[in-house]
């Protein structure tokens, strides 16, 4: 590694920390940054699982960075302490009562605070709203989604409406995005500039119905900052 890359590295880790310093939402003092080729590695604890979420999404957001190496755990302190059963409970009222969600269709395992969410829903963003409710409960030290999308009618030519999807996005430079189809599963190539235009396609690919996959292959083009 020569002198400019070091020096990038070490821009990009003063960014990376200056972007979790600045947001009010989380507390990273026992959180570990480095940086290597733009790929930013965390490490260390926080309280809960949502803090460990908002720092993934503060760094994804950050100028430069191309990976995310997410080594942070959750600790659970003595005295918070939640039961399983409790945080059940807890997960099934907060999903009844979020709007969007057919709580009848999902159901919820907890084992030493990691929620397991299984069912079907016909949307991703439906699936996704209940994972966002549960990542905020206290007592979580992680989630795994379980939840499958139901078949539902497929248009004519499922490319060409994710293509047009991926064009009305005013975030995405549509061009260096390339979209193939392999049975149920919308898979990406190309290339684009940052996390969030990748995150936007992804997005635009499960708001068409019939695609029940997503296989994200974006690649960030590098950025070198002396």
């Amino acid at each position: 590694m020569n002198q400019e890359e070091r020096n990038a590295d070490e821009s990009l880790r003063q960014r990376v920390l200056d972007a979790l310093e600045a947001d009010p939402a989380v507390n990273a003092a026992h959180v570990g940054v480095s940086a290597s080729n733009g790929i930013v590695t965390l490490s260390g604890h926080v309280d809960t699982y949502a803090e460990r979420f908002d720092i993934e999404h503060i760094v994804r957001k950050v100028r430069g960075v191309r990976g995310i190496a997410l080594e942070v755990t959750v600790r659970r302190a003595a005295d918070k302490h939640v039961d399983d059963d409790q945080i059940a409970q807890r997960a099934l009222s907060i999903i009844k009562w979020s709007a969007g969600i057919p709580e009848q269709d999902i159901q919820v395992t907890v084992q030493h605070g990691w929620v397991t969410l299984t069912g079907r829903v016909s949307w991703h963003f439906q699936r996704m709203a209940a994972e966002m409710a549960v990542r905020k409960l206290s007592g979580v030290t992680g989630i795994t989604n379980q939840i499958e999308l139901l078949r539902q009618v497929r248009p004519d030519n499922v490319e060409r409406t994710i293509q047009a999807a991926l064009r009305r996005d005013a975030e995405l430079e549509a061009a260096g995005i390339h979209v193939a189809i392999r049975g149920e599963t919308a898979v990406l190539e190309g290339h684009v500039s940052t996390w969030h235009e990748k995150a936007a396609a992804e997005r635009a690919c499960w708001s068409v119905p019939g695609v029940r996959a997503v296989e994200n292959l974006l690649s960030i083009r590098s950025e070198v900052t002396a």
